[in-house]
């Protein structure tokens, strides 16, 4: 294999740069909605739209982006990437209009898209097996900070800046980490005529699509109609057939160049490693979101204030994952995992079970360290355990199916979270209403449970704290002053009784993956250390096998 220019450090710095863009564009956007909707003139569904075009391009186009490093080289399709991302970003930064930005969004995700698969292939082929574990625990933290981080630095860039300084900062770094990679990371392409497997190109895209938008915009349309006889449960069939046409097909071509090569799923670990990836996000989801909506709406913190308050998490990862990821390379990587999943579901249980109104960020501190120390040991064995069997040439397909199982557990995940919590968030407010509404007198009772049982048809709309209909005219000073704190007092304690369960959730897909990982096989020695093959001489190795190492 081609040796890499310099330290192979270098290249994981490189990719990571690119990753840490990409995977900090899913949630950065979130805290700029309130400025784009006041300085676009745009509706909520366009602002939906600038957030589902990202999001539906990447999971639609990870599996042929991986598959395209395969047959056209790593670094040639990753620098396309973060060219298209940062040209995307700089146009999205200078929209003049809602239609602009979500079509530049979606350029945005292409590059996204096309980049991110060549980051965990260039990093798999660039460490010898003995040192992957220490370089995909430090990808894998990137990647969660990269997603945790959003919602803090988009609500700093934001107040100093306005919602353009989110896309804008991506300019810079983008033009950086180009010249990086054409600096140091190889032109390695393979050889030989290989071609795309253009029906399962289109297969997948369109399978993934129609699954990716039904559960995307499912809640939206309440499960049920779009317009006329399309309708939710009839794009999520589509795409469900479609995807068993796409594997059928797939089963045929795997004589020749299949864009899924079965071969992969031959590798328990690489099949076990696909399901804990798809459930990490469902898990992740359920603690972030209600987390980050109760510091906010319950304790009354900023954005920004919430987020640094979660960054106690971010800081314990970010110091344990790669010392997880050398750990792993030296004992077997089913252990940091399996350890890492319990405590993350401990410390998930240890805020369920302690949240209340009156809390303070400070008394989740203990909880939020485990929690932190959990992600910290779990993120590297996944990547390692996953990618540590496959053969150089199928490591952008294997890259692109790992990336693809990621993004559309997180749209489960987010599907799942948000029906679960608007669910039993009507439930649970309704049930308040009803019990507190009993001190109100019978005029002042009515307006106050039915203006709840609105709130619970709508939706849970963060700052929705007052709840009820407006007091009748000439209502007397101190009912009015019931009123407004009955109100705030079934709202956050409405919310508690949405934000437990989705916290139950969380640990419970934890502590599910948690005995998955229990069958990952053992694939080194007893004494703890891997046999490696005896290096063999650049020019005896065949051409198509090049890449990094």
């Amino acid at each position: 294999m081609t040796k890499l220019r310099g330290n192979p450090w270098a290249a994981l710095t490189v990719t990571c740069l690119g990753f840490f863009m990409t995977m900090l564009d899913l949630t950065i956007v979130n805290i700029a909605i309130p400025d784009m909707m006041g300085r676009l003139k745009a509706s909520f569904d366009d602002v939906l739209w600038v957030l589902n075009g990202y999001t539906l391009v990447l999971a639609v186009l990870l599996i042929t982006a991986g598959r395209l490093g395969d047959l056209r080289g790593a670094r040639k399709m990753f620098v396309l990437g973060v060219a298209v991302f940062t040209v995307a970003s700089g146009a999205c930064g200078f929209a003049a209009g809602p239609g602009q930005l979500i079509a530049f969004r979606v350029a945005q995700g292409l590059g996204a898209a096309l980049l991110m698969p060549q980051t965990l292939t260039i990093i798999t082929t660039a460490f010898p097996a003995r040192r992957r574990g220490a370089a995909l625990g430090i990808w894998g933290a990137v990647g969660a900070a990269a997603t945790m981080l959003g919602p803090s630095l988009g609500g700093l860039l934001v107040t100093v800046f306005d919602w353009r300084g989110i896309f804008l900062l991506n300019v810079p770094i983008g033009i950086v980490v180009v010249a990086l990679a054409l600096w140091l990371l190889p032109d390695v392409a393979p050889s030989g005529r290989r071609r795309l497997d253009l029906r399962g190109v289109l297969l997948a895209s369109a399978s993934l699509l129609a699954l990716s938008y039904g559960l995307v915009e499912g809640e939206r349309y309440h499960w049920g109609t779009i317009s006329g006889i399309l309708s939710i449960p009839l794009i999520l069939v589509v795409g469900a057939v479609l995807l068993g046409v796409f594997v059928l097909t797939q089963s045929r071509a795997q004589a020749g160049e299949p864009l899924v090569p079965f071969v992969l799923f031959r590798d328990r670990n690489y099949m076990l490693m696909n399901v804990v990836t798809a459930a990490l996000p469902i898990s992740l989801t359920g603690f972030f979101l209600p987390l980050a909506i109760y510091l906010q709406a319950v304790l009354g913190l900023s954005a920004l204030a919430a987020g640094l308050a979660m960054a106690t998490m971010t800081v314990v990862m970010l110091v344990l994952a790669p010392l997880a990821g050398r750990f792993g390379d030296r004992v077997d990587g089913k252990y940091p995992l399996t350890v890492g999943l319990v405590l993350f579901a401990i410390g998930t249980g240890w805020i369920a079970a302690s949240a209340e109104t009156t809390s303070g960020w400070t008394d989740f501190l203990a909880p939020l360290i485990i929690g932190g120390a959990g992600l910290g040991l779990l993120f590297a064995p996944v990547g390692a355990l996953a990618m540590r069997d496959v053969e150089p040439r199928l490591a952008g397909a294997a890259s692109g199916v790992l990336n693809t199982t990621r993004q559309i557990g997180m749209v489960v995940g987010t599907a799942i979270v948000g029906a679960l919590m608007q669910n039993r968030f009507a439930a649970s407010i309704n049930a308040e209403a009803a019990t507190r509404g009993q001190v109100l007198p019978e005029p002042a009772r009515t307006g106050f449970v039915q203006g709840f049982r609105h709130v619970a048809e709508s939706g849970l709309q963060v700052g929705a704290s007052s709840g009820g209909d407006a007091p009748p005219p000439g209502i007397p000073a101190e009912v009015a002053q019931l009123l407004a704190k009955l109100g705030r007092e079934v709202f956050t304690n409405g919310y508690m009784g949405a934000m437990r369960p989705t916290l139950v959730l969380s640990l419970s897909v934890a502590l599910l993956a948690a005995l998955i990982s229990l069958a990952i096989k053992r694939t080194r020695p007893a004494g703890g250390v891997r046999a490696e093959l005896p290096e063999v001489p650049e020019e005896q190795i065949p051409a198509e096998a090049g890449s990094l190492r």
